[in-house]
């Protein structure tokens, strides 16, 4: 067989693909996340704040609001979604507030998780399920 310009860039991108399908399929799950956030210590409840609707009319802006007066970093999931991590906030300390607000994408009805690292080391958790409607008829 003849090595050809073709079958060159042909053979160079099917081992660029091939090389990439591990990553694909070691998506994390969303008690993966957590337990790589906290490093396996224990997840209390206490000084967090998830504030998300009940019911969502779109799933591709559901406003939410996350807040605690003494977090270091707040982990946000939405564990439904085939990538569960949503976001990341971290607060320095002299953050003059720890809140934070932002609009996500749900894939359906779930459970949005909120935990955070509180200064003294401890973690925290909040949640609340979020109903996604299709088109606003409550499908």
């Amino acid at each position: 067989m003849e090595l050809t310009r073709r079958s060159a860039i042909l053979l160079g991108a099917s081992a660029i693909f091939v090389a990439g399908l591990p990553k694909i399929g070691a998506a994390a799950t969303g008690d993966d996340l957590i337990a790589e956030f906290t490093g396996g210590a224990e997840v209390g409840e206490g000084d967090l704040k998830l504030v998300a609707p009940e019911i969502a009319e779109n799933g591709n802006t559901v406003p939410i609001e996350v807040s605690s007066g003494s977090a270091a970093e707040i982990l946000v999931l939405a564990m439904g979604n085939p990538t569960p991590s949503v976001a990341t906030f971290k607060f320095g300390k002299l953050a003059a507030s720890r809140a934070a607000s932002t609009r996500i994408r749900l894939a359906g009805t779930q459970d949005v998780v909120a935990i955070a690292k509180l200064e003294d080391g401890s973690f925290v958790k909040a949640s609340s399920t979020v109903k996604v409607t299709i088109g606003g008829c409550g499908g």
